[in-house]
């Protein structure tokens, strides 16, 4: 890759991610939950690393949260606030503590012992003491320089205003994170999105008789500049802040091994759900104080602790109602509407049920209480219900029988293959007369594998639909742009935009056309097959009038479910009339013929990551033309790798290990065009 574009890429994700910092730390606005941020630091960390020439003043290797406000007087924090390493798996815990050992030149088999603490997902506050007495309360600001917050925080019930012990340092910041339980929180979901915005807002008030009124909770686990303390161990200084007053969270361990470390997380990760606070994480602190000083900082972490990430995030929720959602193939799902509960950051009010079977096994009532999951980019879905929480007079939910979109008769089809019914029940309505699987439908027919309409996506269609612009495929290209123009946020640029991006879209391919069909068990691939076999569009319209469609079975790929699939959608007369009408608007190119001797004989390829202008399958079927094949995985067999943007590590990896050549999509397309 050009080093100019390196440095652009790399400035790019300095400039976003600091936005997120403001957004986030001074205006108590997060953009993006926690695992999207984790990841975007990572991806600079990894670009730093990778490139020397890179390092810039902004970047979270040499910054801790953001520059304080300008509403509060800013103080200097005597030891640096910094931030934490992150893990995410047994495998970055051991480098960690290699890393540990191979710094102090300890021998391997010493086991380091560790101070183990939830990580809160609170605010950070650093109080000054001196001769006992609380004298200034600090936030993280950008970890050198934090806003002054005193008299908000000595509102906190939980902060001892002067401790008399005589054990106390001369002079000491205590350290920890003020927060709001979520049993507290409850009376504030109207006025804040989160528990961890509510206690960020609070102590960002102007006036502390505003803050006194919000449920705050401060918890201490570590300290900063001291001049006095006796302790030599984390562990021995947590149970000294509990004598001197402090609240100290009840879920700390003193744990050595990568093992029992781990053993503990899933133990604590199992609990999560039942707690009154947040937690995101766990932090593990090497417990040894003469340790830790040896081990020192990195620029903006200390060497000698990191938080491991949970993987997956639960909540506890309640539910309101269960809604049923008509899919495209009328597939009923079965949606939970759910209390609003905040999960790793993100606000969740919707869990699948996935469908009826499922229900029916876990016994899933309306105004059960039940434990949400939300892991990675998982959509939310209810783990288990508390039956002892069930209220005496629950009903059993009833799975209706008549599609709630058009009232027609709901079905569930006999598999072939297991010989059971489905456990998906489904609209028997066809064609375009039910309005639920008509707008799910249009989204298919716009989408990025199918017509790739830009500008066109789901709230376009859903838009357009309510203002009954659009009822079937062809209105899209017969669209009234002159009463567009006349709609809010609509105006003669973006008109123009839309108007230039469905008229490209009147030529297409001929499997792409049969895919966006949206035909039930007809995905790409057999899409591809289909119109392989067709070869034209005036081909399949022979072959619809002759009715043989048991002659499909011919083709290697297509069985019995895709056949039935396939005539109970060219015997509906309202799919007729729409392909006759988009017969007259389009140019359905024909099926090209694949090249034997192509410049990609023998070569296999596979993508990751997001294409630019173009989506998977047109690269796939790039490469098909010429000869070549696509896989699934990286092997031996893999020749090479074509890379987009955000590809997925691991991929990238093991090609270089394996040298297997990488090109990015622009090398691949002139590689293409020069063999022309």
């Amino acid at each position: 890759m050009d080093k100019n574009l390196i440095k652009k890429k790399y400035k790019e994700k300095i400039k976003l991610i600091n936005h997120y910092n403001k957004k986030y730390f001074n205006e108590n606005k997060p953009l993006i939950n926690d695992s999207e941020y984790d990841q975007l630091k990572v991806e600079i960390y990894n670009l730093e690393k990778k490139y020397s020439f890179l390092r810039d003043k902004n970047s979270p290797s040499f910054n801790v949260g953001f520059k304080p406000s300008k509403i509060f007087k800013k103080f200097t924090h005597k030891v640096p606030m910094l931030s934490l390493s992150n893990a995410f798996s047994q495998e970055d815990l051991l480098n960690f503590e290699k890393r540990i050992k191979n710094y102090l030149d300890k021998k391997s088999d010493i086991e380091i012992e560790y101070s183990v603490e939830p990580k809160i997902d609170g605010i950070s506050a650093s109080l000054t003491y001196k001769n006992g007495k609380f004298l200034r309360g600090l936030s993280r600001g950008d970890g050198n320089e934090g806003e002054d917050i005193t008299q908000n925080l000595k509102t906190i019930k939980d902060i001892p205003d002067y401790i008399k012990e005589k054990d106390f340092p001369e002079e000491i910041d205590i350290r920890g994170e003020v927060f709001i339980q979520n049993s507290d929180f409850k009376k504030l979901r109207d006025k804040f999105a989160n528990p961890r915005n509510a206690a960020s807002g609070s102590l960002r008030q102007k006036n502390p008789i505003d803050t006194k009124k919000i449920p705050l909770k401060f918890i201490a686990y570590t300290y900063g500049y001291q001049k006095g303390l006796n302790e030599n161990r984390q562990t021995d200084f947590i149970k000294k802040l509990i004598d001197w007053g402090f609240r100290v969270n009840p879920f700390n361990r003193q744990i050595s091994g990568i093992k029992n470390l781990i053993k503990n997380y899933i133990d604590l990760e199992s609990k999560r759900s039942d707690l009154d606070f947040d937690i995101d994480g766990i932090v593990y602190k090497v417990n040894d104080f003469d340790l830790q000083k040896r081990l020192g900082n990195v620029a903006s972490a200390p060497r000698w602790a990191i938080a491991h990430k949970f993987s997956s995030n639960k909540a506890i929720s309640k539910i309101i109602s269960i809604d049923i959602q008509v899919g495209r193939t009328g597939a009923l799902t079965p949606v939970a509407k759910i209390k609003p509960i905040n999960i790793g950051g993100v606000i969740v009010s919707n869990a699948t049920l996935h469908n009826e079977d499922e229900i029916i096994r876990k016994d899933v009532r309306v105004s059960d209480t039940v434990t949400v999951e939300r892991a990675g980019d998982v959509i939310p879905h209810i783990l288990s219900v508390e039956l002892k929480k069930r209220p005496k007079d629950s009903v059993k939910f009833s799975f209706p029988i008549r599609c709630p979109s058009c009232g027609s008769k709901t079905i569930k089809d006999f598999n072939l293959i297991t010989k059971k019914k489905d456990a998906v029940r489904r609209c028997s309505s066809e064609g375009y007369y039910c309005e639920k699987v008509a707008i799910e439908k249009l989204k298919h027919f716009v989408s990025k594998d199918a017509f790739n309409i830009d500008g066109f996506g789901k709230k376009i269609v859903e838009s357009f639909w309510k203002l009954n612009l659009i009822k079937f495929p062809q209105d899209i290209f017969r669209l009234d742009y002159g009463k567009i123009g006349k709609l809010d946020g609509w105006g003669r640029l973006s008109v123009e935009n839309l108007k230039y991006s469905i008229n490209t879209k009147k030529k297409i391919s001929f499997e792409r056309f049969i895919y966006a069909l949206g035909i039930r068990h007809i995905g790409l691939e057999n899409a591809k097959l289909l119109s392989k076999y067709f070869g034209s569009f005036s081909k399949l319209k022979n072959f619809v009038e002759k009715d043989n469609y048991d002659d499909l079975l011919n083709i290697d790929g297509i069985g019995e479910t895709q056949v039935n699939s396939f005539r109970l959608f060219f015997t509906n007369d309202m799919n007729l009339k729409v392909l006759g009408e988009l017969e007259k608007i389009l140019i359905i190119n024909n099926s090209f013929s694949v090249k034997k001797n192509g410049l990609l004989k023998d070569k296999t390829f596979l993508v990751t990551g997001k294409l630019q202008g173009m989506s998977r399958a047109e690269i796939k079927s790039l490469i098909e033309l010429n000869s070549g094949t696509t896989v699934s995985g990286v092997s031996k067999k893999l020749n090479c790798l074509i890379v987009g943007e955000k590809p997925t590590k691991k991929k990238v990896e093991s090609a270089k290990k394996l040298k297997i050549e990488i090109l990015n999509q622009n090398q691949f397309l002139n590689m293409l065009n020069k063999s022309r």
